[in-house]
């Protein structure tokens, strides 16, 4: 009875979906990380370890901010979790690179002790939160008006406040991925509320260009570009003229050898795959594989069908998160979780595109199945937020 009871608490189908999808990251994260141990010469366990103390901890965040008042906790826990992390990335820029790790010049973790932990990824939360806890506010005013500057006008400190963050991030972190996730994110909210058409035709151009000014600053974003040309330039170049073919054909193959290597995995796994801990472009052909090229590495192993079941169950979290969002009255709650389930359908579509070729890679990890600590709490305590708001019809 004691059991029941515990699950009868918030909605306990999003709950043992989680569970599920934490444990199978736990199987797929030593399988994928075999080879990445090898050349590392290090323990065929390290990984899986950690990865362990991070599937404990996000359990834990999972069940015990899941089973907490939402009237009372929700909405202080959610404005400390922005500006919380909204704090530590700016801190991060001045930190000590004892403190700090960076790599190619960009801080993205903060080491305490031997852990580390990337504020970035639980900002992603704090944004959807503040963009709800905003849009709530500003609901009236915004749908008193349909001028478009007005509207502006109404939402021109949020608008201040993620242009700041998307500098810290983009520029001082490199990490353009997230930037794209939380454009997204702000898009899709938008048109949820009803925000009027020439309003967000102008956001979209706005951050259309955006884009581009921070991919020409950056040289590794034109040669990521580039990479992902080469390796999908053939079929489009072949029924183009020559005259314009020439002028676009990108002549450096070495770049493009991943999207080419992940394509190869996939197909390579075909229906049924080669067999959990098979897989041979696991072998030193795909960098990151266990992070970055997961899914092409989980293609590989178990086939079109086990790639197929394992993103039907995170799909069915974003589903039954989505499904909670349609039962809550209070406005800013209904799209915190909407803007939970959002991040993470946009994070796994993102890699997925970025794996099969279809757009750049943009360094995002598929939520909740990735290797990595940072991105699994985040998603848990996003996720556990949403948990806590399906209690209201249990309080």
């Amino acid at each position: 009875m004691i059991f029941l009871r515990f699950f009868a608490l918030f909605d306990k189908k999003l709950y043992i979906a989680t569970v599920a999808l934490m444990f199978i990251s736990l199987v797929v994260v030593y399988s994928l990380s075999l080879f990445a141990t090898v050349h590392f010469d290090a323990s065929e366990f390290v990984f899986f370890r950690k990865q362990v103390i991070s599937v404990l901890i996000s359990l834990f965040l999972l069940t015990f901010v899941g089973h907490m008042n939402p009237y009372r906790v929700f909405t202080p826990l959610g404005k400390s979790l922005f500006f919380g992390f909204f704090l530590a990335i700016i801190v991060m820029l001045f930190l000590p690179s004892s403190l700090v790790t960076e790599v190619l010049g960009a801080k993205r973790w903060i080491r305490f002790g031997p852990l580390s932990i990337a504020p970035t990824e639980f900002l992603k939360y704090g944004f959807v939160f503040f963009i709800a806890w905003v849009l709530s506010n500003k609901y009236e005013q915004l749908h008193n008006t349909k001028s478009a500057f007005k509207q502006t006008i109404i939402l021109f400190p949020t608008f201040l406040v993620l242009l700041f963050a998307t500098a810290i991030i983009a520029i001082g972190q490199k990490d353009l991925g997230q930037v794209v996730v939380l454009f997204g994110l702000l898009m899709i909210l938008l048109f949820l509320v009803g925000i009027s058409k020439n309003f967000f035709i102008t956001m979209i151009l706005a951050g259309i260009s955006g884009f581009i000014v921070l991919i020409k600053i950056a040289p590794h974003r034109i040669d990521r570009i580039k990479g992902w040309w080469a390796g999908i330039q053939d079929g489009i170049l072949s029924i183009l003229p020559s005259s314009i073919a020439d002028s676009l054909r990108v002549t450096d193959r070495v770049a493009s050898l991943n999207v080419k290597n992940s394509i190869d995995a996939i197909n390579n796994g075909g229906v049924f795959g080669q067999g959990l801990g098979n897989g041979q472009f696991k072998l030193g052909y795909l960098s990151e594989v266990h992070t970055d090229f997961v899914l092409s590495g989980l293609s590989e192993e178990l086939g079109y069908i086990g790639l197929v079941a394992i993103v039907s169950l995170l799909f069915y979290i974003v589903y039954r998160i989505f499904d909670i969002a349609n039962k809550l009255d209070d406005l800013k709650e209904k799209l915190f979780a909407y803007g939970v389930g959002i991040v993470i359908s946009l994070e796994f579509l993102i890699n997925a595109y970025g794996v099969s070729g279809l757009i750049p890679i943009k360094g995002i990890a598929v939520p909740m199945l990735s290797y990595g600590g940072s991105q699994l709490m985040a998603t848990s305590l996003g996720i556990a937020m949403v948990l806590m708001l399906s209690r209201k019809e249990n309080i």
